[in-house]
Formats: structure tokens, sequence, C-alpha cells
């Protein structure tokens, strides 16, 4: 059985839109596309990087769908990101969209229904970005990493992972241990732990 990791550039305050560029992504006003840059560093780029590689299959919202598909595929193969995502079978959640132009994408009409399926079928499953799609699969229990570069910054505006309050009950482990990186991003790997234990007395301890 495969896995689903749910990968995500975020801030300080949750922040997830538009991390790689000024146009990116303007929804809702956003002027900070492109926050990620002043942070990024060989030590960083060589971890993201990595788990890239270890992808299977990339499964995507539609609206970074949309991002992703008229970017990548412009991109040459000595751009090894390009190369990989070329290459990856790509599966895109979208109940309008049934005829996807990137190549190697096929559409699906529910996330809940259709991804279970695939963790039959691939090891690593990872989902990039799609801040609406991994709450949902969160709120199903199909989400098992959470694999966050956390950024020293804060918008106070934008899409947020946990929007509004919206998530579910539920425990992470610490999968490897935190990495900091020299510009000040530290990487967080979190794996599904069952649910949350509260009403512990730590005095008691």
């Amino acid at each position: 059985m495969g896995i689903i990791s749910a990968d995500l550039f975020i801030t300080l305050d949750g922040v997830y839109q538009a991390p790689g560029g000024p146009d990116e992504d303007r929804e809702g006003g956003f002027a900070f596309g492109g926050w990620q840059a002043p942070y990024f560093d060989d030590e960083s780029g060589e971890a993201i990087g990595g788990g890239i590689e270890r992808m299977d299959a990339l499964l995507l919202g539609r609206k970074t769908y949309d991002i992703f598909a008229s970017f990548w595929p412009n991109q040459g193969d000595d751009d090894p990101i390009a190369r990989t995502f070329n290459a990856l079978p790509k599966f895109v959640v979208s109940r309008s969209l049934t005829d996807p132009s990137w190549e190697g994408t096929t559409a699906l009409s529910d996330a809940v229904t259709d991804v279970p399926a695939l963790k039959n079928r691939f090891e690593e499953i990872h989902v990039v970005g799609s801040g609406d799609l991994v709450r949902s699969l969160l709120e199903a229990g199909e989400v098992d990493r959470l694999n966050l570069f956390l950024y020293p910054v804060t918008f106070g505006s934008g899409k947020r992972l946990f929007a509004d309050g919206r998530g579910v009950p539920a425990a992470f482990t610490l999968a490897q241990p935190a990495r900091s990186f020299p510009k000040g991003a530290t990487w967080l790997v979190y794996e599904r732990a069952g649910e949350p234990v509260t009403g512990i007395d730590i005095s008691q301890e």
C-alpha cells in the first residue's frame, strides 16, 4: 500500500499561496507572490529535489495543476524538476476538466473516492500545494505524511492550509529530525499517528 505525502511550502502563519513567483496566484489580491526565493539556498534545494526524485506519481488540485501545466512542459529536460514532473504519471482532481493537456495526466472526478485506488498502484503519491485538495484528503484520513518547508515570514493574508479553522482532530509524529537551512527555512516531516491524546496532567509525568 502506497502513501499520500502532502508537500507544502508554508509561512509561519500558515500561508501556502504563490511561493514561486509574483504572478503565480494573485487570487484574493495576494501581493506577496514569490516569497520563497529570499530563503532559497543550495541545502534546501537539495532537500526539495530529493523529495521530487522519490515521487512515483503527482496528484494535484485543479488550480495548482493549471499553474504547473502552463510552466513545466515548457522547460527543457536539462531542468531535473521539469524532467521528473513531465515523465511522472499525473492526476488532477476536477469535475470540469475532461481532456488534460499535460501529457501523462489523468483527470479524477472525486479525490476521496479515487485516491485509495492510487495507493494500490504507486508507492509515493505526492500532492504539491493544492491546499483545498490537501484539506479534503486530511478530512478523509487519506494523508499519510505532511512534508512541510516552513519559512520565517508572515503575511496576515493569503490562502492558508487550515483556513477558517478547518481541520480534523489528528495526531502526527515527527518522522525524521527537523532540519534547518542557512537562510532560515526549516524542514518538518510528520506522519499520521492516530487520534490526539488530551487531558494529560503534566504535573504527574
